[in-house]
């Protein structure tokens, strides 16, 4: 489990491909602090921590979650939104993340608001996901509150700390992102569609 509260930028180093499996070598200033079999957060995508060596780590993506996330868009020198799993009796900053991406959206428009931004994002209606106005939503990984709800888009607002400390800086329009449903409003939309 994951908060959304982004705690340092990762850079890939190496992709390195293996059958279905792609092994991702990263270097990070939180990397002496990983250990074996921990999970992270990479842009909102929960991969479990396979070897370290010096200031880099490794993580394996297999067919599952590439075929789910924008990670078949990573490429060498990409800044990754990086959170190591929630402790039990932190305070609760975000929002309850699982890093469990349930689509791919994308960047439709990016308006500067005189000191903060607005990111607009498209994503597929079809797949059952939904946004509400004020609710929650995971963007690479980054807790935020959903602004102009529509049946398949969203906005956010984005402050300079933010902006700053995230890869949002690097986004156009047109860039892929990973979304994550807030989890209450998956459940509730599952029951309603049961009936």
């Amino acid at each position: 489990m994951f908060t959304g509260i982004i705690e340092t930028l990762g850079t890939i180093e190496e992709l390195r491909k293996e059958g279905d499996n792609l092994h991702i070598t990263l270097h990070s200033s939180i990397t002496n602090e990983l250990k074996i079999d921990q999970s992270v957060s990479h842009n909102g995508v929960c991969l479990t921590v396979v070897g370290i060596n010096n200031d880099s780590y490794i993580v394996t993506a297999i067919r599952e979650t590439l075929d789910k996330t924008n990670l078949s868009d990573w490429k060498e020198g990409d800044s990754l939104n990086l959170e190591r799993g929630m402790k039990l009796g932190d305070r609760l900053d975000g929002h309850i993340v699982q890093g469990h991406v349930d689509q791919i959206g994308v960047c439709k428009s990016i308006e500067n608001a005189n000191g903060s931004w607005y990111y607009t994002f498209e994503y597929d209606a079809d797949l059952n996901n939904i946004t509400i106005e004020k609710g929650s939503i995971t963007v690479n990984g980054v807790s935020l509150t959903v602004v102009n709800s529509k049946k398949n888009e969203f906005s956010v607002a984005i402050i300079p700390y933010t902006y700053e400390h995230t890869n949002f800086k690097s986004f156009a329009v047109g860039t892929k992102i990973n979304l994550e449903f807030d989890v209450i409003g998956k459940y509730v939309s599952r029951l309603h569609n049961l009936r």
